[in-house]
């Protein structure tokens, strides 16, 4: 399809200006919360984003429970500025030559305080909204092995041996013994400071599984059937020397560690089911003062690893706390499977992983694997209809995350599969499973491809959601890793040399990249300040294949921001008949440019775009 540039934007203003916007004529019927579409997320690993108290670093004992279960011979604090794949002496002292063993028992010290240090550094970055992986209670660095979630993990806050004595004291199933540590204290101070820069906040909800040193299973390890908890996990056979069985329970996904909940046909049964609505409660109006002081919403771990029925009661529960609650759910499958859960009655949105794998498709895989601007057009279309109306404007349009290669990591071994073959690009673009993957840094022109992507995800219609890090340019392969301890300006870091089997390449300098954060810093703030990028109505008016031009008219009300997108390695013209009569201006240039139709043509540079906006 080509040439759809020379419809002009006064006509399609018309058409527009016709027929109710999504954003003033739907409000009634949706069941989204509003603030959602207006705001940018960051995604926060709390272990690796700032050691803001050192005083409660992990020991060696915090991690026991924990993958791999081997109690390590030698262990301490890693370095946070040190080389991602070099091994430090206590590692080597292990003497264990498998690498994803050191790499999972890594601990870097980050915790609640070093968030709320870098709350400013957030609010200055543009972001309103931050979604922290789990803060409960567990042995791991990812923290989704949870041994409670009524509990902030000890070593997130100021006091972990107090803590542990304090939590002693509770009795799990008894919801009014439970105790407020000072780790969960500090969770507390976190989304008030969060909510005096009018950020928002929502907790990741692993409501699927627990981990072994849940104070549920380590009952049941040590009680079997006489355990109050007895009923809470998958057991196959309980432990009885008379019979001659051992105890046997399912994992999630055949991992040990994570004890699986039991379900029937409500979802959780009555026990664990009891237990999440009432830690649910405590974080949305903690010790009933307001649901101000409590988080925006959650993140919902395998979402469609858990019955319809029960996400439909909690979801109710969780309304009847806070009606403006953001409900936001993991599903990586084939939109029509992902559809079912956004029916007004579960989720508001998703971590829209369908997004990134249109956007791979087109900016990122290489000739023969990618799509033309109009197949492009068409699978973001197939998207935004997918939802009953709203949603499509709260879902979070991600690329990165903890659970896949970095952005720039993906556009340096692009080619090596597609990003929506889940199943297979998954190991395929982890280090231990791909001796062929490419660990270097990102070149120029591959951080000049990062930033054509976020013109666009700054422009389209959701929200924006970062990844911690992507922002300063760091790089890193699927996990583990993507989870890298964050790059600051204050800390020295080592230059990578080393390789994952050892051996060493050409060093590659870590710091953070000052011209892509500025350009994200500028995109955010764009996107802040024009409400026709948060809520307005999308209207595509450059589908050129031959080219790789795509472009788009964003409007609401009076605000009106048009999008040019040049995805090909060459310089484009495009006729300034697609301005109309009206006068616009360039909001990425970093003088104030004036574009009207008297300019003839207006040039787009390779692998960049245009944001302008109507005077």
């Amino acid at each position: 399809m080509k040439n759809i540039s020379r419809i002009t934007i006064s006509a399609l203003f018309s058409a527009a200006l016709a027929f109710p916007t999504a954003s003033n004529a739907g409000e009634k019927v949706e069941f989204v919360p509003q603030w959602a579409k207006q705001v940018v997320w960051y995604q926060i690993f709390p272990e690796r984003f700032r050691n803001g108290d050192t005083t409660n670093d992990p020991k060696v004992k915090d991690i026991l429970g924990a993958d791999p279960q081997d109690p390590p011979k030698h262990w301490q604090i890693h370095p946070w500025g040190s080389d991602w794949y070099k091994l430090q002496p206590y590692e080597k002292a292990n003497g264990e030559p498998e690498l994803w063993k050191h790499l999972l028992r890594r601990r870097y010290g980050g915790d609640l305080q070093g968030v709320i240090d870098k709350l400013d550094y957030l609010k200055d970055l543009g972001i309103s909204a931050i979604y922290l992986n789990p803060v409960f209670d567990a042995p791991s660095l990812h923290k989704y092995d949870g041994a409670s979630y009524h509990h902030i993990d000890p070593n997130f806050g100021p006091d972990p041996e107090g803590d542990r004595k304090l939590m002693a004291t509770e009795n799990p199933l008894d919801p009014s013994t439970w105790v407020w540590t000072k780790a969960d204290e500090l969770a507390l101070k976190l989304i008030d400071e969060a909510h005096k820069r009018d950020m928002k906040i929502i907790f990741d909800g692993v409501f699927n599984h627990m981990g072994i040193n849940s104070f549920a299973f380590q009952d049941l390890l040590k009680h079997q059937q006489a355990s109050p908890y007895k009923d809470w996990f998958i057991v196959e056979s309980f432990r009885d020397e008379k019979k001659g069985t051992e105890f046997k329970y399912s994992g999630w996904f055949g991992v040990a560690s994570l004890p699986e909940f039991r379900e029937d046909e409500n979802g959780l049964v009555k026990g664990p089911r009891d237990y999440v609505f009432s830690a649910t409660e405590r974080w949305m109006n903690p010790k009933g003062k307001g649901i101000e002081h409590g988080i925006d919403g959650w993140r919902l771990d395998v979402a469609f690893e858990v019955h319809h029925n029960f996400w439909k009661a909690w979801r109710s529960h969780v309304k009847s706390i806070n009606p403006e609650a953001y409900l936001t759910a993991e599903i990586v499958d084939e939109p029509e499977k992902v559809k079912p859960y956004f029916q007004g009655d579960e989720f508001d949105g998703e971590m829209n992983y369908n997004f990134a794998f249109t956007a791979a498709e087109f900016f990122f895989n290489p000739p023969g694997m990618n799509i033309s601007a109009s197949e492009f057009d068409r699978k973001l279309k197939e998207l935004r209809n997918l939802y009953p109306q709203g949603v499509a404007y709260v879902v979070q349009n991600l690329f990165g995350s903890h659970d896949s290669n970095r952005i720039g990591s993906h556009i340096v071994n692009r080619g090596i599969g597609n990003f929506r073959d889940w199943d297979n690009y998954f190991p395929t673009s982890q280090v231990t499973n791909n001796p062929d993957y490419n660990v270097r840094k990102p070149n120029a022109q591959e951080i000049q491809l990062q930033k054509l992507f976020a013109i666009f995800q700054m422009t389209y219609v959701g929200a924006p959601m970062i990844y911690y890090g992507d922002e300063v340019g760091m790089w890193g392969a699927n996990d583990p890793d993507s989870r890298k301890p964050m790059i600051w300006p204050d800390i020295e870091y080592e230059d990578e040399v080393f390789l994952p089997d050892g051996s060493k390449r050409s060093p590659d300098k870590v710091a953070v990249n000052s011209d892509l954060l500025s350009h994200y810093r500028k995109l955010i703030h764009i996107r802040n300040q024009n409400p026709a990028l948060q809520q307005g109505d999308f209207n595509p008016v450059v589908i050129d294949d031959e080219r790789q031009l795509y472009g788009y008219l964003r409007q609401y009300r009076d605000n009106r921001v048009l999008v040019i997108l040049n995805n090909s390695p060459k310089t484009q013209s495009i006729s300034t008949e697609i301005l109309g009569d009206s006068t616009w201006r360039d909001l990425l240039s970093n003088k104030t440019t004036t574009l009207d139709q008297s300019l003839g043509e207006i040039k787009i540079s390779p692998r960049n775009g245009l944001v302008l906006v109507m005077q």
